[in-house]
């Protein structure tokens, strides 16, 4: 069973920082890309970024250029999002999503359709 799990939310103060945990299970990252969106308050969810197997990010919102960062480790099959400088329009639910990478070294999407196995999300809330 394809699964990711996210976790590393919490409350955070402005200019803060986090690190998103996004672990995968069921399958292999080596076939698959994970994407990044958000829900926040009263919004419909939205994609964020995500990083093909190259290693070429694709941002989806002009504001997390700059500081949001994806690495992976593939020894334990999970992608992590260091979001830094944090700012109170951060505010949302995070999730991790899944999409066969379709053998393509270049390919990531922002479309939630092309993502078949999503987490729960993770709650980010910047406020002092």
């Amino acid at each position: 069973q394809l699964q990711v799990v996210e976790s590393g939310g919490g409350l955070v103060q402005p200019g803060g920082s986090l690190r998103l945990s996004c672990a995968a299970s069921g399958f292999s990252l080596d076939n698959y890309v994970i994407g990044w969106f958000r829900r926040a308050p009263g919004k419909e969810r939205e994609g964020v970024l995500c990083m093909a197997h190259s290693g070429r990010v694709s941002y989806f919102l002009d504001s997390v250029k700059g500081r949001f960062t994806i690495s992976r480790d593939n020894a334990k099959n999970t992608e992590y999002l260091q979001i830094d400088s944090l700012k109170p329009e951060d505010t949302a639910i995070y999730y991790c999503a899944a999409a066969p990478s379709r053998g393509l070294d270049n390919y990531c999407s922002g479309y939630l359709g092309h993502y078949s196995s999503w987490g729960q999300g993770t709650q980010v809330t910047v406020s002092t």
